[in-house]
C-alpha cells in the first residue's frame, strides 16, 4: 500500500511580505516626521500674527485713554507693552519663549520709510514700530498723521507680518 505525501502548507507571511510592510510603514513615519517641523512652524507664525493684532488692539485701548496719542519712542513702546500687554499676569511673548520687545523705531517720511523697512535686518522676537505709516504688503509706507503707526514683525517661515491702526 502506497502512503499518500499529506503535507500541510505552512500558514504565516513570507519574508517579503514582511519587508514591504515594514518599509511602507517607514514611509508613512517619514512622511510624517519631514511635515511636522512645518505645521509646527505654522502654528507658532500664527500665534505671532494673533499676538501682533493684540498689540494693535491694545494700541488703540491706549490711544483712547490718552487723547489718541501714541507711545512716542521705542522705550515708551516698551512701557506700552509692560502697561497694557503683560498686566495681571499676563504675558506677551513670543511662542519660542523670549518676551517680544521694540527693536525698531522709525518716523516714516514721504521718501525714507520704504528704504528704512527694506534695510532694517529683522530679527525674530522684535517688534519694528513705524510712526506717520501703514501697510503695504509686508512693508510699511509712508502716510499722513502722526497717530498712524504700522507695525512688523519677522514670521518664522512666512516672510514678515505687517499691521497698522
Amino acid at each position: 500500500m502506497l502512503k499518500k505525501n499529506n503535507i500541510k502548507s505552512k500558514q504565516g507571511f513570507t519574508i517579503i511580505e514582511v519587508v514591504l510592510v515594514l518599509a511602507i510603514a517607514g514611509l508613512i513615519f517619514l512622511m510624517v516626521f519631514i511635515a511636522l517641523p512645518a505645521l509646527q512652524r505654522g502654528q507658532r507664525d500664527t500665534q505671532r500674527r494673533n499676538d501682533m493684532s493684540r498689540f494693535l488692539s491694545q494700541l488703540a485701548q491706549y490711544q483712547a485713554n490718552n487723547n489718541s496719542n501714541v507711545p512716542g519712542s521705542k522705550d515708551a513702546f516698551n512701557t506700552f507693552i509692560a502697561n497694557y500687554l503683560r498686566v495681571n499676569g499676563d504675558t506677551f511673548a513670543d511662542p519660542s519663549g523670549t518676551n517680544y520687545t521694540v527693536n525698531n523705531y522709525t518716523a516714516c517720511t514721504s521718501t525714507a520709510c520704504a528704504q528704512k523697512s527694506a534695510a532694517n535686518d529683522y530679527q525674530s522676537g522684535y517688534i519694528n514700530v513705524y510712526t506717520n505709516a501703514t501697510c503695504n504688503g509686508e512693508a510699511p509706507k509712508y502716510e499722513k498723521g502722526a497717530r498712524k503707526i504700522a507695525i512688523t514683525y519677522k514670521l518664522e517661515g512666512a516672510g514678515i507680518y505687517c499691521g497698522h491702526n
